[in-house]
């Protein structure tokens, strides 16, 4: 059945569909279907059915959802009607979905103005479950008969005896937190408050937690009385699926959803043209992260081209460091880094031009610059072959579709960056086609001139604000404030304040009652369709081993190759991700920085160079096989350019302008710092990692901890490094890109890979006859306990050990490990890191080298983190589940390794299980081993957990206050 010619004329204007009115069908090129716009006649839902041939189907439902402080009710309701509903009433049905469905897809989203909950499954049966689960979570959530909800999620309370220090939790509140202790976070909340001084964008919609503790129960609730309301919904249904059966089941349960009350949502209003004063924040964080933004508002929703070519303009001016604005923002020394990106999805999309690391008292000479060069490039014209390139970029991209998760949730997603504000509009964000085509027939024409001027030069709607670092910490302000709401209290409000927290925790340790959970739908073994048909290769003949992966690609042809790594000495290999960092960035013998940037985006749509290191499926701790990879995609009919321009940046890169390399080196710091802030949990189990396995230790040299630190030491002494630095570069490009030992791997559209190697030929590169004897010694690696201190008020924790019984005798990998990484991430871990410690998130990770860890994510506190670890071996061991819950981990496990990937993802993913040393019947094995796991293969694994978290290593990244907190006996150095 092919839904694009199926329903065409079934679902006619007009027509009525179980409740449903159809108000319009029509072609949609972009999503290789049709899409159908419905109204239930009896609540004024609104429906759009996006049909295609996807098995990956998808469901949405979103409500428009204005703040009107910056309490985060949205957030906490986001997290909140997801804990236990009328029809399903345990506690947590979302963790119960995670542990048992075949989902591709689960989560929801909090954005400025709206909430949404988007599912994906490409089991039919699985889908309508989650459907099921999550309609009657959103529109009869627990939240009004378990107010101890609103605790859990929200803020509480917690006070451990009449003397203790008063202290406040919450998983939102941990969650934001985190979040605003990120500089660029803060800047961006400030800038919204700036441009849009009278609307709901003023307000931070995912709580700040100095707001947070406003919010009172009643005001919570009353927020989904007003907001998650039929009316004020939009649903969006993606894939083939049967239409007629689904529109049945959504007539069902939207006729019985109950009106809580007529008042109706926050307003959404607009926002007129303000130009305020330039602000500066305070701060606390380290003194390189002061930070600028410069916004402009540049329309409404309704101008989607104007926002499509604002996206491409750009890109144009600071897309990379040749772009002509970047280039003069580098020059002129403010900052260490700069970006420039567009903020859709709200009813006015603006531009936004931050500034990374400023110097001092920058921000309004920033604002000069940039005011100033667009003023000079919109009268002389900017560059037409500039713009080309970005819009072949931006056409890739948009061809490419890769989004990161299921087709159907991005496009839901896309769907309200004009529905929200229209009902009549659902589809402007979805397509794209014809505004492509309309700015490549304007180039030239002046269009892009124009819109910088309007958007920047001569834009009455903008703003300026400074995020400046101060002494102190945000976890010491914190203190002193609870300090003075204690001092307030009387004995009675102490005593009402522990005996609450008291009974939450009691609560939140009660199991659910097997009849309850009883009720939640679920799939059985029986469900689980035939594992997908493998991705398989096929070698070619060509110069180096080639393997070809026959995939729908689309029309874009990818390539990769596999520079052998283990002729270098080890202190070499940080030297080398050095080299990576700079290719495609610096002045080759053919074209100059600034010629080769504008080639490469017209005629590649992707370039990459990075180091990965690969283990051995016969020694996955002891061998490590570094892999330098370069990395392009290319429209097929560019496979010339595919086929030329990588090698020619590996071969010819020219290693003599020391401040560019200084420029892009400082960038690539900054960003790493960056990550640890937002993203330590990763961090922190890597670095973990690398105190057992030789692999780790090498990924942890060339893009971790210790990479991030020979970085800043070379940084630091950079002049007097310089010259040295070239001639190692030099010599490694020479050393590196060799014929020996490459392999490569290929898809694209059929005949593309002979018209590759055609055009190809050997790449350019010698071969030495493996003349240079291999050198690379990796150190044996040595268990460590440490803490790293950010700019944060949360931590990360993270520790792990090779699931050993003897040095050098890993337990051997077996799929029960996969059932239970599940079991112990979302039951036991859930329960008492997230639920009962406040962390945000937490999980366990077993890997096939054996490397097993356990991370925290955005956690108050390190040494509760550690106890739960501890006991996880224990719990494991004595895991007694209901077969149904074995039955829903291994289920839910399946879905994990049969869920459907993007070809780059694919021919990736099998390239690495090739250099590992793993068969092409790998993944089939330990698919079937998941199948066969059993209580007693899982209890069994509960030794080697137990020995992880009792005397593995430990890793914490955080704020110095927790850190100091903890009496883990860490060794502590500052990191950012």
């Amino acid at each position: 059945m092919d839904p694009k010619t199926t329903h065409a004329d079934e679902l006619a204007p007009g027509e009525v569909h179980a409740g449903f009115e159809v108000v319009s069908a029509e072609e949609v090129p972009e999503v290789d279907g049709w899409a159908y716009v419905l109204t239930h006649r009896a609540t004024g839902a609104r429906l759009l059915w996006l049909a295609n041939a996807d098995e990956n189907r998808a469901f949405s439902i979103a409500f428009k959802t204005p703040p009107a402080d910056d309490t985060g009710v949205f957030h906490i309701l986001e997290h909140s009607v997801l804990d236990g509903s009328a029809k399903y009433p345990v506690k947590e049905p979302f963790v119960n979905l995670l542990k048992s469905s075949m989902q591709t897809f689960l989560n929801a989203m909090t954005f400025p103005d709206k909430t949404m909950y988007p599912v994906a499954s490409t089991n039919v049966a699985d889908l309508e479950n989650l459907m099921d689960v999550y309609l009657d979570a959103v529109l009869d959530p627990n939240i009004y008969r378990r107010p101890r909800i609103f605790e859990q999620e929200g803020w509480h309370y917690e006070l451990e005896s009449p003397d203790a220090p008063l202290t406040i939790n919450g998983v939102v509140f941990n969650e934001m937190k985190g979040a605003l202790s990120d500089p660029e976070d803060v800047l961006f909340m400030e800038l919204k408050r700036q441009l849009f001084p009278d609307t709901c964008y003023r307000h931070e919609s995912g709580g700040n937690p100095e707001a947070i503790p406003d919010l009172c129960y009643e005001e919570f609730v009353d927020a989904h009385r007003r907001h998650y309301r039929l009316d004020n919904s939009h649903t969006v249904l993606y894939g083939d699926i049967d239409i007629d059966r689904e529109l049945a089941f959504l007539d069902e349960r939207f006729s019985a959803a109950e009106v809580r009350g007529e008042e109706g949502p926050n307003e959404l209003a607009m926002q007129g043209p303000v130009s305020p004063a330039p602000l500066e924040v305070p701060l606390a964080t380290a003194p390189d992260n002061r930070c600028v933004g410069l916004g402009y508002v540049i329309g409404t929703w309704a101008d989607r081209e104007r926002v499509l070519a604002a996206d491409i303009l750009l890109d144009t001016l600071m897309g990379s460091n040749e772009a002509p604005l970047m280039r003069r923002i580098i020059d002129a020394d403010l900052g260490d880094d700069a970006c420039a990106f567009v903020v859709d999805g709200m009813a006015q999309p603006m531009v936004v031009f931050e500034l990374k690391g400023a110097k001092p008292g920058v921000a309004e000479r920033l604002r000069a610059l940039v005011e100033g060069a667009c003023a000079e490039l919109a009268d002389a014209g900017v560059p037409c072959d500039r713009l080309q390139a970005s819009l072949a970029q931006a056409e890739f991209n948009l061809r490419e579709g890769d989004f990161g998760y299921p087709d159907g949730v991005a496009l839901a997603v896309c769907a309200m960056g004009s529905w929200l504000y229209d009902e009549d509009d659902p589809l402007s964000y979805v397509r794209y086609e014809d505004a492509c085509r309309d700015l490549g027939d304007s180039m030239g024409l002046g269009i892009f001139d124009r819109l910088l001027r309007e958007a920047v030069v001569e834009n009455p709607h903008s703003a300026l604000v400074c995020v400046e670092p101060q002494e102190g910490t945000g976890t010491a302000r914190e203190a002193e404030h609870l300090a003075r709401i204690k001092e307030a209290m009387d004995t009675a409000w102490l005593e009402d304040v522990m005996e609450e927290a008291r009974a939450l925790k009691e609560e939140q340790q009660r199991p659910d009652d097997p009849a309850d959970v009883a009720k939640l739908p679920h799939l059985t073994l029986a469900d689980i369709a035939e594992a997908p048909a493998p991705v398989t290769s096929r070698e070619v003949e060509a110069p180096y081993p080639c393997h070809v992966y026959d995939l729908d690609t689309h029309r874009i042809d990818y390539t990769y190759a596999y520079f052998d790594l283990e002729r270098l000495a080890w202190p070499e290999l940080p030297y080398a991700q050095v080299l990576a960092c700079l290719l495609g960035k610096l002045d080759t013998r053919r074209h100059t920085a600034a010629e080769l940037d504008c080639l490469l985006e017209s005629t590649l749509g992707d370039f990459s160079t990075f180091i990965e290191t690969y283990g051995d499926a016969d020694d996955p701790l002891g061998v490590a096989r570094p892999r330098f990879v370069v990395g392009a995609a290319s429209l097929s009919e560019k496979v010339d350019g595919l086929a030329s321009l990588p090698m020619e940046v590996c071969l010819e890169t020219l290693f003599k302008d020391t401040e560019r390399i200084r420029a892009i080196l400082t960038q690539r710091r900054v960003a790493m710092e960056q990550g640890f802030i937002g993203s330590g949990h990763s961090a922190a189990l890597a670095r973990c990692r690398s105190y057992y396995s030789r692999g780790a230790l090498v990924a942890d040299a060339v893009s971790g901890i210790g990479f991030y630190r020979f970085l800043v030491s070379l940084l630091d002494s950079f002049d007097r490094r310089a010259a040295s630095l070239c001639e190692v570069l030099r010599n490694l490009q020479g050393r590196i890109f060799k014929g020996d030992g490459l392999e490569t791997s290929f898809a694209g559209a059929p005949g593309d890979v002979e018209r590759y190697w055609e055009a190809a030929g050997d790449l350019g590169l010698m071969n030495d006859g493996h003349a240079t004897k291999t050198q690379l010694e990796v150190p044996e690696p040595e268990p460590a306990r440490e803490a790293f201190t950010i700019p944060a008020n949360v931590c990360f924790v993270g520790r792990a050990a090779a699931g050993l019984t003897l040095p050098r005798d890993p337990v051997a990998y077996n799929g029960s490990w996969l059932v239970a990484s599940r079991a112990l991430s979302y039951g036991y871990l859930w329960n008492e890191v997230r639920v009962l410690g406040g962390a945000y998130g937490a999980g366990f990770s077993g890997t096939p080298a054996s490397v097993m860890g356990f991370y925290s994510y955005r956690d108050p506190a390190v040494d509760p983190t550690l106890a739960a670890y501890a006991g996880a071996g224990a719990w494991l061991s004595g895991w007694d589940p209901a077969a149904s819950d074995l039955e829903g981990f291994v289920i839910s496990t399946v879905a994990g390794l049969d869920a459907p990937v993007k070809p780059r993802a694919a021919m990736r993913r099998e390239d690495k299980l090739r250099i590992s040393g793993r068969g092409p019947a790998w993944r089939a094995q330990v698919r079937q081993e998941v199948l066969d796991s059993s209580v007693d293969t899982v209890r069994a694994l509960g030794a080697a957990v137990a020995q992880v978290g009792e005397t593995g290593g430990v890793c914490v990244i955080g704020g110095a206050d927790i850190i100091a907190a903890s009496t883990a006996e860490l060794e502590v150095s500052r990191l950012v």
